[in-house]
């Protein structure tokens, strides 16, 4: 028989991924195609010859998905495997039915298939929906680890925005590594954390190949999932993040009601500022889908630098990227800090945008009155310093993980949000962590 022509559906991260792990020296499959989303500027590119292996000497370009039903047809496509996260059922199948219509059969593959196997104990963090706090819980993990004098290394679910074979393996211990990998402000949001608290991360493309490094350091591997996507490695301990400020996500979302079902913790974070009707529909999620997991409550309080540049001022909040576009999220620590701290008001960013600021808006316009700290490139950083400093507003809140003052020159007082996850009362981390202690 010959190979079937295959097509992934991807956003430079999970379909990578599947392609590393069960296609890319599969002769039974030929895959003549990616295709990328929700990230900016990663279609147009190719997955190198270098990553793609002895059947794909030329390496296999990558098209915007929206040429779907053209590629499929140019093509030959008789399978198309769907492989990113953190998007409605509905979503999914009606891209389904867009390949069903094209002539092609839809694929989602289970978690066992691209599992690696690593020789030391793995603890996955991972989600039910893009910015449930799931970085936090990692830290906290890492945290509790280290004190208990063990050796960890955390693997992040992959960002590969630049050069693809430069960043097949990449570990990040120190500050200077984030400029020397050329990273993105959303690369930087999830390794500097980490890094200023002494913990050593990596990331990339080819994840066997960065399991095998973190292994030579580490006694605990610690895989700091992306969006709410499942881990990617065979896991001895799936904590699941849950947010009570979205309730319901948590059955409705691909791969993350996944992941609340594989879990052997749940983390119900954000409960204090989540409405208690929120929090009593995801205790009864989790009980109706995975009553056996250990349940912890937790908090994310949040602290600031200088309330003062907050009270009765008015302030432009800018959040994290990813949590309100593809996460959907309407506010986050930013705003949550206006309020608690009694801005006069919150300005609205969208008269000023520039650029490919303006261009996220039109393509998510439910941001409202908030503006997302995109940065996946020089330009699109550039658009949204430029974008800051044109908005008439006293003060600025900065609610990402990072100070966006160290990338940025904004030309007003601004302030830095920061938070960390807290366990309220018992069961608490460490007891999910027993076993590791």
């Amino acid at each position: 028989m010959s190979a079937i022509n295959t097509l992934i559906l991807g956003a430079a991260g999970r379909d990578f991924h599947n392609f590393n792990t069960f296609y890319r020296d599969n002769e039974a499959y030929n895959v003549v195609a990616f295709t990328a989303t929700q990230i900016p500027n990663i279609d147009g590119r190719k997955y190198p010859a270098e990553l793609a292996g002895n059947l794909y000497p030329e390496g296999i370009k990558i098209y915007p998905e929206s040429e779907l039903e053209d590629l499929i047809r140019d093509l030959g496509v008789e399978e198309a495997v769907f492989a990113y996260s953190d998007v409605p059922y509905d979503y999914v199948m009606s891209l389904a039915a867009r390949v069903n219509a094209a002539g092609a059969d839809f694929k989602l593959m289970g978690p066992e298939r691209t599992m690696i196997k690593s020789s030391k104990p793995v603890i996955a963090v991972c989600a039910v929906r893009t910015g449930c706090g799931k970085s936090q819980v990692t830290r906290r993990v890492v945290e509790l680890l280290k004190a208990a004098g063990k050796k960890v290394a955390a693997i992040r679910h992959p960002m590969p925005y630049g050069n693809l074979v430069a960043q097949r393996v990449q570990r990040f211990a120190e500050l200077a590594d984030l400029d020397r990998h050329k990273c993105t402000i959303e690369e930087r949001e999830e390794y500097e954390p980490h890094i200023v608290r002494g913990n050593v991360i990596y990331a990339g493309v080819d994840y066997e190949a960065i399991m095998r490094e973190a292994e030579k350091e580490a006694d605990v591997i610690v895989w700091d999932g992306g969006n709410n996507d499942l881990p990617f490695y065979q896991t001895d301990l799936h904590i699941t993040v849950v947010d009570p400020h979205r309730p319901g996500d948590e059955l409705f979302y691909y791969p993350g009601e996944a992941n609340l079902r594989m879990a052997d913790v749940v983390l119900i974070n954000k409960i204090d500022t989540a409405e208690p009707d929120g929090i009593n529909q995801v205790r009864e999620s989790i009980q109706e889908v995975n009553p056996e997991a250990l349940v912890i409550d937790a908090a994310s309080p949040i602290f600031v630098d200088d309330f003062n540049l907050i009270r009765n001022r008015r302030v432009l909040v800018i959040e994290d990227g990813p949590t309100l576009t593809h996460g959907e999220m309407t506010y986050g620590a930013g705003v949550v800090a206006a309020e608690k701290f009694a801005a006069a008001e919150i300005v609205d960013p969208r008269p000023y945008t520039v650029g490919s600021i303006s261009e996220t808006f039109e393509k998510y316009p439910d941001i409202g009155t908030l503006l997302p700290a995109m940065g996946y490139g020089d330009q699109q950083i550039a658009d949204l310093e430029a974008t800051i400093n044109a908005t008439e507003c006293d003060a600025v809140i900065i609610g990402t993980p990072i100070d966006l003052r160290k990338l940025l020159k904004i030309n007003k007082p601004a302030v830095q949000v920061r938070y960390e996850v807290q366990e309220i009362g018992k069961p608490d981390l460490s007891d999910a962590l027993e076993a590791f202690l």
